[in-house]
């Protein structure tokens, strides 16, 4: 299982940095984050033809560790989803 080596919260450029083994450092924005949010419920949003409705000044508050991946805390409230390291990995290869 590759994880980040470093995360941190860059609460100007609303991102999530993700710094990997390899030197790469990934950027993922936070509404993304919110959007593609892998809880139950929100999946079940998406499948019924629904997105979550995600303002624009959405911010990441929190990262709470859950070993394979980390659970992150919304300015919304939300905090259901556990982003898993792959996941987030494989967003790299898409942004």
């Amino acid at each position: 299982m590759n994880s980040p080596l470093h995360i941190e919260l860059d609460m100007h450029a609303r991102t999530l940095a993700l710094h990997w083994g390899d030197g790469a450092t990934q950027r993922i924005a936070y509404r993304l984050l919110r959007q593609i949010c892998p809880c139950a419920e929100c999946k079940r949003q998406r499948l019924d033809g629904a997105a979550p409705v995600v303002p624009n000044d959405i911010a990441v508050l929190e990262i709470l560790p859950a070993g394979y991946g980390a659970q992150l805390r919304f300015s919304d409230g939300h905090e259901r989803g556990i982003f898993p390291w792959s996941f987030l990995e494989r967003l790299q290869a898409e942004e």
